[in-house]
């Protein structure tokens, strides 16, 4: 059985529960389109648009490198990497009084695992 799979599915849910975040935030504030000038409904978007912009990329480089007969180990690293970030980024961006050091370990986190997967995968 292949592990990228199962995290796959782990960021489905992630991804989803982002999507309702949104939608019910949407329903709220009565706004159908854009943001309507609203700092939460903004970042609400941006943090389900930033995770769709970045995680498909990076599980699929992880899938390759595990297809390629890449290590367990590294795989569930590389996953792991992933989804600390992808929360880290989430609740900073979240917040209307945002504490940039969650974005910016989130993106960190974000690229070391998408650019270790890339890199696992030339050598």
């Amino acid at each position: 059985m292949h592990l990228t799979p199962v995290y796959a599915a782990v960021f489905a849910l992630f991804y989803s529960a982002l999507s309702v975040r949104a939608l019910r935030l949407r329903g709220q504030l009565k706004i159908a389109l854009g943001d309507g000038g609203d700092k939460r409904l903004l970042r609400a978007t941006r943090v389900h648009g930033n995770f769709a912009e970045y995680v498909p990329m990076t599980l699929l480089l992880i899938f390759m490198f595990e297809l390629g007969g890449g290590s367990a180990g590294w795989i569930h690293a590389l996953c792991a990497v992933l989804l600390v970030g992808r929360v880290s980024h989430a609740y900073g961006v979240a917040q209307v009084q945002e504490d940039f050091r969650f974005r910016v370990f989130g993106m960190a986190s974000t690229f070391t695992s998408m650019v270790g997967a890339a890199l696992l995968i030339l050598v």
